[in-house]
């Protein structure tokens, strides 16, 4: 008589195939095209979702064409400085923003300037008054040069009742949100957040170019 060997369980099955399966590959992944990407890379806007998507060197060229009707968007990587910016306590207050740190952008989908400042909730968005935007501008027009949707604007008063000023790219504010979501302490953020602000704007100054009319 010859012996037959008994049927695996599915519970058994199930194991076996799950323990053969191959291991994903580790390390980030491009969203567009699954490609490995470092840990330091581009970005990409989805301009309807407002999302950021990590991307490939390839993939990101797709999108730098600042006029073509595209539903995404690259984030480019320059930084500028505004020193003679003025954005004095009225200006401040005209804008309606509460808090003394924020970044602008203009949203090409909305058609309008959105403002939005950093809190223990993550960003939270200012109604943004077109006629006080526009008269900041008026005063300083190498505003222009900012890039809709990918570039943003990101001021933080000091304490003798200026405002520091750089043009940045978007994925740098929402990393400093990031930053100090996971810090904020209380009402004002606590020490830990502002050592956080400090180390992340003395980064954006270092990195920062004099901007002018016409800067490229």
């Amino acid at each position: 008589m010859i012996a037959t060997a008994r049927a695996a369980s599915p519970a058994a099955t199930l194991l076996r195939l799950t323990r053969n399966r191959p291991q994903p590959p580790a390390g980030e992944r491009c969203e567009m095209c699954a490609e490995p990407i470092g840990e330091t890379h581009s970005h990409v806007v989805n301009l309807d979702s407002r999302a950021l998507m990590c991307g490939c060197r390839a993939c990101f060229l797709l999108f730098t064409d600042e006029n073509a009707e595209l539903r995404y968007r690259a984030v480019p990587e320059r930084y500028l400085r505004f020193a003679g910016l003025t954005v004095d306590g009225r200006a401040w207050d005209e804008l309606q923003i509460p808090v003394g740190l924020a970044f602008l952008f203009r949203n090409s989908v909305q058609d309008r300037m959105v403002a939005f400042y950093p809190g223990p909730a993550g960003a939270t968005e200012s109604e943004l008054p077109l006629d006080a935007w526009e008269a900041v501008v008026e005063a300083s027009p190498e505003l222009a040069v900012l890039r809709p949707d990918v570039e943003a604007l990101l001021i933080r008063r000091t304490q003798d009742g200026g405002a520091s000023c750089h043009l940045v790219p978007i994925d740098a504010c929402y990393e400093l949100v990031g930053r100090l979501r996971t810090l904020w302490r209380g009402f004002d953020g606590g020490s830990e957040a502002r050592a956080a602000m400090d180390s992340f704007f003395a980064q954006v100054a270092d990195r920062s170019r004099p901007a002018g009319i016409g800067a490229p």
